[in-house]
């Protein structure tokens, strides 16, 4: 896929709406060569996706050995909207707290006294995290309007087709 359609999906209302949420679906080859899948925390910057773990998680290894991912970004309303994107992502060891940590989790429901206590919390536990940074060389927006699963746009190709015949 072109630089360019992955910038025109990723740029339009939905695709910025989906962006704009806290938490993805990010999926990875496991060391033991199956797959996983896991609700991770992340942040859009206009040109990568951010996601921040601890130093000691088992998911470095698996994105060390292959840096291939897919994500799902999705709504739980009806019709739901859905972004498919995938990517390589590079690691990026930091020493304290990565903004970008500190950035996603700004939405969660919290009063400002259980947001003080929540970062001083993290900044009393981690003394470095890694950066997860997925550069999308794929992308797919979903919103059951304008765009449909492959799948089903080709049943409703050969719907029309069987009708016009």
């Amino acid at each position: 896929m072109e630089q360019t359609e992955i910038t025109e999906i990723l740029n339009q209302p939905y695709s910025q709406e989906l962006l704009a949420r806290d938490i993805t679906r990010l999926a990875y080859v496991a060391k033991d060569g199956t797959p996983r899948t896991i609700p991770i925390a992340f942040v859009w910057n206009g040109s990568t996706i951010v996601m921040c773990t601890t130093r000691n998680a088992p998911k470095l290894a698996s994105l060390r050995a292959n840096p291939m991912v897919a994500l799902t970004i999705d709504t739980e309303s009806h019709p739901p909207k859905i972004l498919l994107v995938r990517g390589r992502v590079e690691l990026d060891d930091v020493d304290g707290i990565p903004d970008e940590y500190l950035t996603m989790n700004t939405s969660y429901e919290m009063t400002a006294e259980q947001r003080v206590e929540w970062e001083k919390e993290v900044r009393s536990l981690y003394d470095g995290m890694v950066r997860i940074v997925m550069t999308p060389t794929w992308a797919k927006l979903i919103d059951f309007e304008t765009t449909l699963p492959t799948a089903v746009e080709e049943l409703v190709r050969e719907r029309e087709e069987r009708q016009r015949a």
